[in-house]
């Protein structure tokens, strides 16, 4: 791409950094190099190199303290700013509530008790030491809402000891040199509004948490605890479990048949029986069919074309990111930002330092004039047909902020093949998903081509059947010429069918096959956040933390990578429900995300949100604590099971990893012991769960090992084979989805020969 002088800002930030003299601390400041001379990129070569990463401008002799977030990015400020300038991490909050205490005062508008972390004292102490050696302070930490509460705290904590320091606040969407220079140059005062949104939201959460916690701890069991989203989010995938379970699966099937034309041979699927729909429900109609087309003729009846065109999708918010990075790459939601955060603080590029992605925490698809210029600019030079007359634009849902751009590369030159040596697998996946989507959203549609064709086969009765057989082609690629980790089976389409109308065809086999309906798909990390996000609940910086605390607390496993409640989480959630609904109601809580917006807008006044929260929910949460029967105990449960080592009955308790055997002569005996789960069919022990060494892997074995080798990778449920009486278990694949199968590989009681039990 060329690269142009800095005269024209917009197109000097869009040209690769790269090379640029380093500084060190004392020296004289060097001049920024001379702008480059225009470099052509060709298809495939890598981005221009020679590029100095512009300094900071200081005044002559005047320090300044910059403080952002982590140690990573703080290294990438480094390798931008002048010798006059000294970068620290605060390492994220130094000031926050109290964990040992509520440390909201309800009775006096809500004020919160803010205290110095603990085991952040240090960090803090020196940031202000370092304070004082500079005659101003920068606070860069993240652009939101968290982020505004770190620089709002740091700043309180400054001027605190440094009355007179000039503290001010600078934000950026991407750490590049220009952006991080344009930052330093524009310092502003710290949004206000933004600080009243965090400390809103902290404070809410707060006081739902501090209040339904204890009062699980005293009625049902000790430690555990709620949250105000994360409550809501396990009530939705605890109702999509009962769907799960009450779903009773229903036997129906399919037939295919091949056909000869000449010597190509191509099957085709029975879509029309008799002038209506096949119903299959069993393999006795299936075979009726199959003995009723023997001999019959078989000729193309029609042949039909459809053109579709399919426009590219707009640049990745946040949510969007979360799904495709789940669905493409196996990330989980954590995985995902971590990544991300990764990418955005800083990689080393040769001898540069500079984050490869604009900020990862937005809901809004807007992307800056200067980045479409940009991306433009590379598509004109690099696939000119794929570049429409104009830029393409997208419009955010209702909802969305808007307070950051789409999440996009930085340097659209910086393509995945030559960060290819820079970044491990991860970072490499995640960017190429990111520089792929937003590439390809600024270029012209791709459009398809399918061919049906559909086979009429005559009984010698006079009965008719109908076979389809399709395939599809790209005939203008588009944006399909850059798709290459998100490719599509779309994109790679299927060959068209060697047939015309009227040609004579032969049927040479039949293939009946059996199925199963499936119910409804428990939800996975992608589909939550879809869930969550199509009802208001959460906001882009807490997508992953609302699954990770579920899957922390033990309240939701994975499975299949799918998200299932545990006992322990099903029983959190039936209190909740039953003595909370309207707090753990998806409507209600989508409402109160709302409010919080309007407090960021300054439409609202935090305590007037909470003083109406409050009152209602602390009269019910008083009510259900003096009405509320204590299920202590109560889910513990007498067995015939004998503790090996004393002697005396052993009890089946709850604990926080699910229902375990404990001794009665606890503490005296602190002997456990695994629930069986099933008898084992080889020897008649008990099957418990078991776990593999190193990566702890969960299988289900028999207690017998090593007498006997029985293992399977599948649960049991408590459900015996109504054929064999053997156990059944809950088993995943692709094409049935969940559904519960024997685990006698002998016996036919919803189980295919293609599902082996791992014996």
């Amino acid at each position: 791409m060329a690269v142009k002088t800095v005269k024209k800002a917009s197109a000097a930030k869009n040209s690769a950094a790269s090379k640029g003299s380093t500084v060190k601390k004392g020296s004289a400041v060097k001049k920024s190099a001379p702008a480059q001379k225009s470099v052509s990129v060709k298809k495939g070569s890598p981005a221009p190199k020679n590029i100095s990463a512009p300094q900071g401008e200081t005044s002559p002799g005047k320090r300044v303290l910059v403080i952002v977030e982590s140690p990573t990015k703080a290294a990438s400020f480094e390798k931008y700013l002048g010798p006059n300038y000294t970068v620290k991490a605060s390492m994220g909050h130094l000031i926050d509530l109290p964990k040992s205490r509520t440390g909201v005062d309800t009775e006096h508008d809500f004020t919160p008790e803010y205290i110095t972390v603990r085991g952040r004292a240090k960090i803090l102490k020196e940031l202000i030491t370092e304070a004082k050696k500079a005659e101003m302070v920068l606070l860069a930490s993240d652009p939101d809402r968290e982020g505004e509460a770190i620089a709002w705290h740091l700043k309180n904590a400054i001027l605190s000891k440094l009355e007179t320091r000039s503290v001010q606040r600078i934000s950026f969407n991407e750490v590049t040199p220009l952006a991080i220079k344009e930052a330093v140059a524009n310092p502003r005062p710290i949004d206000e509004a933004l600080v009243e949104s965090q400390k809103a939201r902290r404070v809410l959460d707060r006081l739902v948490g501090y209040s339904l916690s204890p009062l699980l701890w005293k009625k049902v069991k000790n430690g555990l605890s709620a949250g105000r989203v994360q409550s809501v989010a396990l009530r939705l995938i605890c109702e999509r479990e009962k769907e799960v379970e009450s779903f009773i699966p229903e036997e129906y099937w399919t037939l295919d048949a091949d056909f000869l034309i000449g010597k190509s041979l191509f099957t085709a699927q029975l879509v029309k029986w008799k002038g209506g729909k096949p119903e299959l429900p069993h393999e006795a109609e299936v075979q009726a069919i199959i003995a009723a087309l023997s001999g019959s003729d078989c000729a193309v009846s029609d042949i039909k074309e459809i053109d579709k065109t399919i426009k590219p999708k707009p640049p990745f918010i946040t949510s969007e990111m979360q799904k495709t990075a789940a669905n493409r790459l196996g990330f989980t939601a954590r995985k995902t930002m971590q990544v991300a955060q990764q990418l955005y603080e800083g990689i080393n590029i040769g001898n540069t330092r500079v984050g490869l992605i604009s900020y990862m925490r937005t809901d809004s698809v807007r992307v800056s004039p200067t980045a479409l210029e940009e991306v433009r600019e590379w598509i004109g030079k690099n696939y000119p047909k794929g570049l429409p007359e104009k830029p393409l634009m997208y419009t955010s849902g209702g909802k969305a902020q808007d307070a950051h751009e789409a999440i996009r590369p930085t340097y659209v030159s910086y393509t995945p093949d030559y960060v290819t040596q820079y970044l491990n697998r991860d970072q490499l996946r995640l960017y190429t998903i990111i520089w792929e989507r937003f590439v390809s959203s600024q270029m012209t549609s791709a459009k398809t081509r399918t061919v049906s064709a559909e086979i009429r086969a005559i009984a010698p009765n006079g009965d008719e059947a109908i076979f389809r057989i399709a395939g599809t082609k790209v005939i203008e690629k588009g944006f399909y010429q850059v798709i290459k980790l998100l490719s599509s089976k779309e994109e790679k389409g299927n060959p068209y069918p060697p047939l015309k109308a009227g040609d004579k065809v032969k049927a040479e086999k039949f293939h009946p096959e059996q199925h199963f309906t499936q119910g409804p798909p428990r939800y996975t990390e992608a589909s939550i956040i879809d869930i969550l996000r199509e009802k208001d609940i959460g906001r882009p910086s807490t997508y992953a933390p609302i699954i990770s605390v579920l899957l922390e607390r033990y309240y939701v496993t994975r499975s299949n990578k799918q998200l299932v409640p545990t006992l322990l989480g099903k029983m959190i959630n039936d209190v909740l429900v039953e003595y909370f609904p309207q707090y753990v109601d998806t409507a209600f809580t989508a409402s109160m995300e709302t409010k919080l917006d309007q407090v960021e807008e300054s439409r609202l006044k935090w305590p007037d949100m909470l003083r109406e929260f409050w009152g209602p929910f602390k009269a019910k949460v008083d009510e259900v604590g003096k009405t509320l029967e204590s299920f202590k105990g109560s889910l513990d449960e007498p067995t015939d099971y004998v503790c090996e080592k004393c002697g005396k009955p052993l009890i089946k308790k709850l604990g926080r990893f699910g229902f375990f055997l404990a001794c009665t002569g606890f503490p005296e005996c602190r002997n456990t012991r695994s629930v069986p789960l099933a008898k084992c069919p080889k020897c008649g022990g008990d099957v418990v769960a078991r776990k593999t060494k190193g990566r702890g892997k969960e299988f289900y074995g028999c207690t017998r090992y090593p007498d006997c080798d029985f293992i399977s990778h599948f649960k049991p449920i408590k459900q015996n084979c109504p054929k064999c009486g053997q156990f059944m278990v809950e088993k995943y694949d692709k094409k049935n989805g969940s559904h519960k199968a024997c685990i006698n590989p002998q016996c036919d009681y919803l189980h295919s020969a293609d599902e082996e039990s791992e014996e």
